[in-house]
């Protein structure tokens, strides 16, 4: 089984995908980890390298296709990104939500101790994450429908959603993973 998280920023993707790949043995695969090693080797931020692939397709396909080709020959994964469920249709689909405010401030807390997420300067405060998400999933919308047209952001593209506002890292952990371990006991059809 291939599985694929995806969600809102700040809805504790990759602390899920993370957690999820230990409690499974099995392998993770992050997406946004290696568009921002590309941004950066272009001496890009995050948002720079979004938006020039608003004109350019290449920053977006070359991962894509590297979706789509471990989705065509390895199993037992996790991978995390915001297209995974697009370009492995088989995955078992999941999607963490958050609300807006807290969202920006998840962000901006790891932005405090974790200064590797090559993201755009001026994040110093939870006002300034939030403008910088809107502009990043509006960039994401528009490369993501241009391209290929879907909306990435849409829960009824995935099969299950789960809202992680109001709750601990655990509590979500556990209710997620409990959906998955319902999957994992049946055989695939």
């Amino acid at each position: 089984m291939i599985i694929s998280v995806s969600g809102a920023p700040g809805s504790g993707k990759s602390t899920f995908a993370c957690r999820l790949a230990d409690a499974l043995g099995w392998p993770r695969y992050y997406i946004g980890g290696i568009r921002r090693e590309q941004a950066a080797k272009k001496g890009l931020s995050l948002a720079e390298y979004n938006k020039l692939g608003e004109t350019d397709p290449a920053t977006d396909r070359e991962v894509d296709d590297y979706q789509r080709e471990l989705g065509l020959k390895e199993d037992n994964f996790v991978i995390e990104g915001r297209t995974s469920w697009f370009f492995i249709p088989h995955s078992l689909k999941i999607y963490l939500d958050v609300s807006e405010e807290e969202g920006a401030r998840r962000i901006f807390s790891d932005l405090q101790h974790n200064s590797n997420r090559n993201e755009e300067e001026g994040l110093n405060s939870v006002e300034a994450v939030k403008e910088s998400t809107k502009r990043r999933l509006e960039s994401d919308n528009l490369r993501y429908k241009q391209y290929y047209g879907i909306d990435a952001y849409n829960p009824s593209n995935y099969d299950y959603y789960f809202d992680t506002t109001n709750i601990s890292r655990d509590e979500a952990f556990e209710k997620v993973y409990e959906f998955i371990k319902s999957r994992l006991d049946k055989p695939s059809v």
